[in-house]
């Protein structure tokens, strides 16, 4: 490999996906202040909020979070332009 192409902080780094306690190792350049020991040998750890195992898009599992109703003020909103209304009256 061509010398002085990587920065010199390229090394193998362990990210924890916190929701779900996974544990995957990937070369990487992220700062880490905390250290993880995985079959003897000791690597720097990242923790993440989300990754492709818990992320809903690959994990076919979606959520619908309704903060403050939001879906229904909005559909008390725009109701009168409903065609089902318009039909009626």
């Amino acid at each position: 490999m061509k010398k002085g192409v990587h920065p010199e902080n390229y090394r193998l780094v362990a990210f924890k996906d916190m929701s779900n306690e996974d544990v995957f190792i990937t070369k990487s350049t992220a700062e880490a202040k905390e250290t993880i020991s995985i079959d003897g040998e000791e690597y720097p750890l990242v923790k993440l909020e989300i990754s492709r195992t818990s992320h809903p898009y690959y994990t076919g599992k979606t959520k619908l979070v309704d903060t403050a109703g939001r879906i229904d003020k909005f559909k008390n909103k725009y109701k009168k332009f409903s065609k089902d209304e318009k039909e009626t009256e």
